[in-house]
């Protein structure tokens, strides 16, 4: 069994991420968990619902292997050309 040295620590926004799941984008499915960050895999747009946000962002060219660091509710498939998403939490 491992041994975590932070569990007593809060966690954070800013603190490394303790989960990593698949995205599937969805124009109509909240993601289970708001994202730390998003790990594109392959590169494209990646369209998105920020946290506290009324209205969806594209962020635009995004080059395979980057992050967004960004706390997301919802990914979009409409808009969304990037693939093999993960999103940290």
């Amino acid at each position: 069994m491992s041994i975590d040295r932070f569990t007593g620590y809060a966690d954070a926004p800013d603190s490394p991420a303790a989960d990593a799941f698949a995205i599937t984008p969805s124009d109509s499915v909240e993601l289970a968990v708001v994202t730390k960050a998003i790990y594109v895999g392959t590169g494209g747009h990646v369209t998105l619902r920020p946290l506290r946000a009324s209205a969806d962002v594209t962020y635009r060219n995004i080059p395979s292997g980057s992050y967004l660091t960004i706390r997301a509710s919802y990914v979009r498939a409409a808009g969304t050309t990037a693939s093999d998403l993960i999103g940290e939490a």
